[in-house]
């Protein structure tokens, strides 16, 4: 079930791809529990959010020739404080949020990230093999339109970023349940030498952008009129047939995304020697052990007295995973 599929349209300067999230998304779930809920699994509202950001953080990385992680991030002033959706160049992806208040039956994006209007979305590229020096690059912009309405999808916020930020016109539909987690993003390939992260074809004539536009257009106004229910449940060929039967598509071999995380016990020792060996002392002092649990994956890793001291003794490496717990 887990397949990205990318397709052309022959003879038109339109890209699309439609991904769909089962087995991965459903092992996400079944693993990851609000850390900041007193360990309750996260609300039907926020576990949605997360299964489109999801999908669509897999949309975009399938769209890059790019060595390293995009993280799409919302930073809310609602109840939802941050959700994150990280994927990797093999499409391996992990999601989760951190949530502080009462979720609200049937809460929308405004209601659930954007209650003060303070809400943003932000995109990081982090090169795997970053230079000395090297910053990731980040693009962010608000939870609204350029008249300032609030936007109340995350495919809207996406649309909106990929124009902003990308110069790229973009049409995505995204929904996800407990089961399925569903994407379908079409784009107008960019001209060519625009300065844009997604990479695609081109044709590059001024005079050729008003054809270009009403190719895009015309697709774009097809891929919405699939509705969540169909991109839930209908299989990929089933999609592509019933919006672009008339077209000619190219489609390429499928992808398999997967759920992965990249916590690890080095990781977490790292992170408690950031921390200072008096902070950790004093934090073993108080409860017999350092526990740090992992926000993405739920993985449980625990240090006693022993595991601290050989952390701050030079030369000594971590201490073996015996406090990783599934």
């Amino acid at each position: 079930m887990d397949k990205l599929h990318k397709f052309l349209f022959e003879g038109l300067p339109v890209r699309g791809m439609l991904v769909r999230l089962g087995t991965s998304w459903r092992e996400l779930l079944s693993r990851r529990t609000s850390v900041s809920d007193g360990g309750h699994a996260f609300a039907p509202e926020v576990r949605a959010l997360l299964g489109e950001m999801a999908a669509a953080g897999v949309l975009m990385q399938g769209n890059l020739k790019f060595n390293g992680a995009l993280i799409l991030q919302i930073h809310g002033d609602g109840p939802v404080k941050l959700a994150v959706a990280e994927t990797q160049p093999d499409l391996s992806y992990r999601a989760t949020a951190k949530v502080v208040g009462e979720v609200p039956a049937g809460a929308r994006l405004e209601a659930l990230l954007n209650v003060h209007g303070q809400g943003r979305c932000a995109i990081t590229l982090d090169p795997l093999d970053r230079l000395p020096g090297q910053q990731p690059y980040q693009g962010v912009v608000p939870l609204h339109g350029d008249q300032r309405e609030p936007l109340q999808q995350l495919s809207e916020v996406l649309e909106h970023y990929m124009l902003q930020s990308e110069q790229l016109d973009t049409r995505l539909v995204l929904a996800a349940n407990d089961e399925v987690a569903a994407g379908l993003l079409i784009q107008r390939l960019p001209m060519a030498g625009a300065g844009n992260l997604a990479s695609g074809l081109g044709g590059g004539a001024d005079e050729d952008h008003i054809g270009r536009s009403e190719d895009y257009n015309r697709i774009a106004m097809l891929a919405a009129t699939l509705t969540p229910e169909e991109l839930l449940t209908l299989r990929p060929e089933q999609v592509m047939h019933r919006l672009f039967w008339d077209e000619t598509l190219r489609i390429f071999e499928p992808q398999t995304p997967r759920f992965a995380c990249r916590c690890s016990r080095d990781r977490v020792a790292g992170m408690l020697r950031g921390l200072g060996m008096d902070e950790v002392n004093s934090l073993v002092a108080e409860r017999g052990e350092a526990e740090v649990g992992c926000d993405f994956c739920g993985a449980v890793y625990r240090f006693d007295p022993v595991d601290v001291g050989s952390l701050f003794t030079p030369g000594h490496e971590a201490p073996p995973s015996s406090g990783h717990l599934q």
